[in-house]
């Protein structure tokens, strides 16, 4: 089960609160698609995983929201091949 994520509607992007530090992605709401153009993580959380639980919980809202997820970032994306069986990517 992923973390709850925080949608910062102002700033455009997911944040994620861990251990009292924000890993965010920024992102863009298209009408049938959710763009992520960058995920960071601070750096005492780097190597933690909790990038993984932002992109956890970013998988889950998109599927909730019928959305595509377009991983622009090179960490997004990463990910998204490692856990296309989660994401639901063929191939």
């Amino acid at each position: 089960m992923s973390s709850a994520i925080h949608d910062n509607i102002d700033d455009r992007r997911f944040e994620l609160t861990v251990d009292g530090r924000i890993v965010f992605a920024d992102y863009r709401r298209e009408p049938s698609s959710i763009v992520i153009f960058h995920v960071e993580a601070p750096v005492p959380l780097r190597g933690t995983g909790a990038a993984g639980r932002l992109m956890e919980g970013i998988v889950e809202l998109a599927r909730a929201e019928n959305r595509e997820l377009v991983p622009l970032c090179s960490y997004a994306s990463a990910w998204m091949r490692r856990h296309k069986q989660e994401v639901g990517v063929s191939g």
